[in-house]
């Protein structure tokens, strides 16, 4: 399997030189030169694996430059009862007839986003050493991605991480989570700005070559081809669990800001996953679903940007959006290009509202929409808990209020759940007037010692402190 670059460079590339590299020089985003089609005679035969074999049989139709029985034993060792505390590691909990929540979060740091780190940890570990190179990731994160990959690469050979959040507006926990963390390879870098600022340094920091080559940069983002990948795995791993038979489509429903999430969806319904539908739940900041509702793609800029009690998702600018346009385009990159290099930075939108393919994005691929606020994450919260007694999280809660709307007959829908609710307790309380549980290992987090740096959101002052932090 070879890999090319959204914008055109067709250069293939194998998995562990993607792995370590991020984005494309071309400024691009990986993607594989094919899906592999996976028929119903292996998923029959994959009905009966554990997460671990899952994963090792998904990875493996994408990888093949590490040994099978190497990438086995990462697989083995990164989906256990030891990290995830529980064998199925993605249990499906029925709310009623034909609705569940896939639980995500059982990993580490208690969100979604362990279940790609943690694979992502253990890759980086293996190929480094067997290169004998070291990496400095630098990343961007709203909330949760930047814990998950902190724990996922604290204490790790070879790997030191810079991660960049935007200053004050993540959770209490969230930012205790990472802030806490006092591991000599672990660099907290709070950004004045908000969270696409971030991800615009990660990207211009990726995009100067000499910087990126000379300091050895890699990326955590879900711009990394192998983070998405590892997601492709649990939306396999809920269809088995939800369905009998090969027949039966299932739907998901994935609350959506960066378009990662959903994106390994889209893969996986590429792959020959019997999903019927994709449906994307945005919060107030509803760049995505403006786009699946008028074909227009409107980036906003910080101002624009609304602080919002699912923080995670406050993102207007989707970096995985790249990959499904791509697609849509029929892989035309140097299309691509013009839209997410030259008419962005122009005109700060694009529209493809007039065009057939616009209708594809429903009609072939699958995807659908819907905006949830405040207010309905508070109601589906008091609404989860009084009739099944379970209580979520205000990102969850609005997957699950967006799926609702998005029901479809007899057609099982999965929402996949984000994070545990102590990650927001504030909303919680407010919906509940309780505060929700806290697991025992994250008592007092808040009140630990805090290493943190604050800069501006400047792209030179991140590279002098990576510069600075990376000598001797």
């Amino acid at each position: 399997m070879n890999y090319l670059s959204t914008r055109g460079d067709a250069t293939p590339r194998k998995f562990c030189e993607i792995l370590l590299e991020g984005l494309a020089p071309d400024g691009g985003l990986y993607m594989p030169e094919r899906y592999p089609q996976v028929d119903a005679a292996t998923l029959t035969r994959w009905r009966g694996l554990s997460y671990a074999e899952l994963a090792f049989e998904i990875l493996s139709l994408y990888i093949d430059d590490i040994p099978a029985d190497d990438l086995r034993a990462i697989t083995a060792k990164t989906y256990s009862r030891a990290v995830f505390g529980t064998d199925a590691i993605v249990p499906l909990k029925p709310l009623e007839e034909g609705l569940f929540l896939e639980a995500l979060s059982n990993g580490p740091t208690l969100a979604f986003k362990d279940m790609a780190m943690q694979l992502l940890g253990n890759l980086f570990e293996y190929e480094l050493g067997r290169r004998g190179e070291e990496l400095n990731i630098l990343g961007a994160t709203s909330g949760d991605t930047g814990s998950a990959a902190e724990y996922a690469m604290r204490g790790k050979q070879g790997v030191r991480v810079f991660m960049t959040s935007p200053n004050g507006r993540m959770s209490p926990f969230q930012q205790a989570q990472m802030f806490s963390l006092q591991d000599p390879n672990i660099h907290n870098l709070a950004i004045e700005g908000v969270f696409d600022d971030c991800q615009d340094i990660v990207k211009a920091v990726s995009n100067d070559l000499a910087f990126k080559r000379q300091y050895k940069i890699g990326t955590v983002n879900s711009i990394n081809w192998a983070r998405l990948l590892a997601q492709v795995v649990y939306y396999f791993a809920g269809y088995l669990q939800a369905t009998q038979s090969n027949d039966q489509p299932v739907s998901f429903t994935v609350p959506s800001g960066n378009f990662g999430n959903v994106c390994a969806g889209h893969v996986a319904r590429q792959m020959g996953l019997p999903i019927a539908h994709l449906v994307v739940a945005t919060n107030e900041n509803d760049v995505l679903d403006e786009f699946f509702r008028t074909g227009v793609y409107r980036v906003r800029g910080s101002a624009h940007t609304f602080e919002t009690s699912s923080p995670s998702m406050d993102i207007s600018k989707a970096s995985n959006f790249e990959r499904f346009i791509y697609d849509l385009l029929g892989r035309d990159g140097v299309r691509v290009q013009s839209l997410f290099k030259d008419a962005l930075a122009a005109d700060g939108q694009f529209d493809l509202s007039g065009e057939a393919v616009f209708q594809d994005a429903s009609a072939k691929f699958g995807f659908q929409s819907g905006k949830s606020t405040h207010a309905d994450r508070l109601a589906t919260i008091r609404d989860t808990d009084a009739r099944f007694g379970v209580v979520i999280d205000t990102h969850t809660a609005d997957g699950l209020k967006v799926a609702r709307e998005h029901r479809d007959g007899d057609v099982a829908m999965i929402v996949l759940e984000t994070a545990l609710p102590i990650k927001f307790a504030a909303t919680i309380e407010e919906a509940l007037g309780r505060p929700p549980e806290r697991p025992a290992q994250f008592e007092g987090i808040e009140d630990l010692p805090k290493r943190v740096a604050v800069l501006p959101a400047d792209v030179q002052q991140v590279k002098d402190y990576i510069a600075t932090h990376t000598r001797g």
